[in-house]
């Protein structure tokens, strides 16, 4: 109720940072419905490809003709080719959607699976031997062993298929490549610019069901108590490694080492409040400041992670005032339970800074708003949080 009430009035309608971006380099990019995928026979709309973030469905190519007025309506059928214009991001989001894949059949004639293929851009130069041509007449993939997904050229709106693009110099190429692709070309005369995009692979949606599996039963041995959820999620990863759902080198980048770093460093400084008696005394504090009363002390304790949680991470937060939390119940002679949940709600429902949750930076840029937008707006329900949450947690874990 607070957001429909209150979020127009308290959040200026701002431009984003993408929509203020002059220039924007857009791809054309040529998508094959899949025969028996998952899209085929799905209106548009259920498909989910009528408000993509970033690329536009701008044609459909059926049976030789061309539907360039494509309504939410419009049933997708089994070889539909699908010409989208679209960002460098949204195109890599794209090739992620089961039932779609790239309208080329020479990206199945590279000589390596798609797992260990890299995602590259590259300029076009004057001396490429390529330019001129169409990218089917050049015979790009037998020239580079690389296949050409999409094209962008000098923010215009290249109105033609993939594969009847005539390139020309300054042309930006999003490929499907080798490794080897960026090594050998980075200094070719060919090339202007040759670069790969990072944190973002081919995707594997034929081994999809397969990772389902292991993500089931990760959380069936952990749900019934046969293995820790630490052993079972170790498991897990190392049948994903070995099933080769997923590569050393995704795996790697997809570590948080920043958030490691900071998690164990909480654990130290939590310990440290425990050893040497510091959590005792703070929450000696807390307890003068409630009187004895544990409504209070829970009050404050919430309030303590929430402010924390504000400057630091959740996780980092929730490690640091445990101890507090614990010593404080404990000196009170109740349940610490109430506690528990109020740190772990505190230290997840920080709004008042963008540096209180991950989602709060995700979206600080590409909505276009400033840090006193969150105070303005996420204070106030950072508040109203607070309250609901004292006044539900110890009626459903009693001190």
């Amino acid at each position: 109720m607070y957001i429909l009430l209150f979020g127009r009035r308290l959040l200026p309608s701002r431009e984003s940072t993408l929509e203020s971006m002059e220039n924007t380099r857009e791809y054309t990019l040529e998508m094959v419905v899949e025969a028996k995928g998952p899209l085929a026979g799905e209106t548009i709309s259920q498909a989910g490809l009528r408000h993509l973030s970033g690329v536009y469905l701008m044609e459909i190519h059926r049976r030789g003709r061309v539907h360039a007025v494509i309504g939410p309506q419009e049933r997708l059928e089994a070889d539909d080719q699908l010409v989208f214009v679209g960002l460098v991001d949204a195109i890599v989001d794209l090739q992620r959607i089961p039932g779609l894949r790239p309208a080329t059949t020479e990206l199945f004639k590279l000589d390596a699976p798609r797992s260990d293929r890299w995602f590259v851009e590259a300029v076009i130069s004057h001396s490429c031997p390529v330019a001129g041509q169409t990218i089917r007449a050049a015979h790009f993939r037998n020239r580079y062993n690389a296949v050409v997904l999409a094209v962008a050229r000098n923010g215009q709106r290249i109105r033609k298929r993939v594969g009847d693009i005539v390139l020309t110099p300054g042309d930006v190429l999003f490929l499907e490549a080798l490794p080897a692709f960026v090594e050998q070309q980075r200094n070719s005369t060919d090339f202007y610019l040759v670069s790969r995009i990072e944190d973002a692979t081919p995707p594997q949606h034929d081994r999809g069901w397969l990772a389902l599996v292991i993500v089931v039963a990760m959380v069936t041995l952990a749900g019934t108590g046969l293995l820790s959820m630490l052993r079972a999620a170790l498991l897990a990863a190392a049948a994903m490694l070995v099933t080769r759902c997923c590569t050393e080198e995704v795996a790697r980048r997809r570590i948080d080492w920043q958030l490691l770093l900071a998690i164990a460093g909480s654990f130290g400084l939590g310990n440290a409040l425990i050893e040497t008696g510091a959590a005792s005394l703070i929450a000696g504090g807390v307890l003068s400041v409630a009187g004895g009363n544990p409504w209070v002390a829970v009050t404050v304790v919430y309030g303590m992670t929430m402010v924390l949680s504000a400057m630091i991470t959740n996780n980092a937060t929730a490690v640091v005032v445990f101890p507090i939390a614990v010593a404080t119940a404990a000196q009170l002679g109740v349940d610490h339970m109430p506690f528990v949940i109020a740190i772990m709600v505190a230290s997840s429902a920080s709004f008042a800074t963008p540096l209180g949750y991950q989602t709060n930076l995700m979206v600080y840029g590409p909505g276009g708003y400033h840090f006193r937008d969150f105070v303005r707006f996420g204070f106030p329900l950072s508040i109203l949080i607070w309250v609901v949450a004292i006044w539900i947690t110890p009626r459903v874990w009693p001190f």
